[in-house]
């Protein structure tokens, strides 16, 4: 079964943007772009909420566009969208994602939007977070995390201080015997 990833930088504060969505703190090294291309070399499906989708046309940026790349936007909201590689999904994310899972293909990354992250945590769909904290407190943002509503059990992969005093961290989302993500009671 495939792989979901949600993954950012985060301020040691837990956002993944500063006051007004600002980007202007995160620090990009040759580290970063080595486990960025790493971690690219395994995924072919991209999965963004219209938030993330949005922010990514203003700032001028598609998405990654990679030779057998896909991209889903998930929307109650909008109509159609243009873009090659490109999919509007309107249906409930959890049972699409679900489905995607069980396809054959690579591995999939839930980038950005931590109110979509949440609907997708919430269901037991994530499999692995990838965080790259920067050495910063921004005091507000976008957090990113939202209560899933249930506590969530990880295990530590790996944790490695990368250039600008970045620590790169991923964990496992562990999971029950019955297959369900583990909701550890508060």
């Amino acid at each position: 079964m495939r792989t979901v990833t949600y993954g950012a930088a985060c301020s040691l504060d837990g956002f993944i943007t500063g006051p007004d969505e600002s980007l202007d703190w995160l620090h990009w090294s040759d580290d970063a772009a080595a486990i960025m291309s790493k971690y690219w070399s395994t995924v072919d499906t991209i999965l963004m909420g219209r938030k993330t989708w949005e922010i990514s046309l203003q700032l001028g940026e598609p998405p990654i566009e990679m030779p057998k790349m896909h991209t889903y936007v998930f929307s109650r909201t909008l109509d159609h969208i243009d873009g090659k590689g490109v999919t509007l999904v309107k249906e409930d994310p959890a049972e699409f994602v679900r489905t995607l899972k069980a396809k054959p293909g690579g591995d999939i990354c839930l980038m950005g939007g931590s109110d979509f992250a949440r609907s997708l945590m919430a269901a037991g769909i994530v499999d692995e977070l990838g965080v790259n904290v920067h050495p910063i407190l921004l005091g507000s943002g976008v957090p990113f995390f939202m209560d899933a509503g249930h506590r969530i059990s990880l295990e530590l992969k790996e944790s490695k201080t990368i250039d600008g005093g970045c620590v790169y961290s991923t964990y496992h989302v562990r999971e029950a015997g019955s297959g369900k993500r583990e909701a550890v009671s508060q």
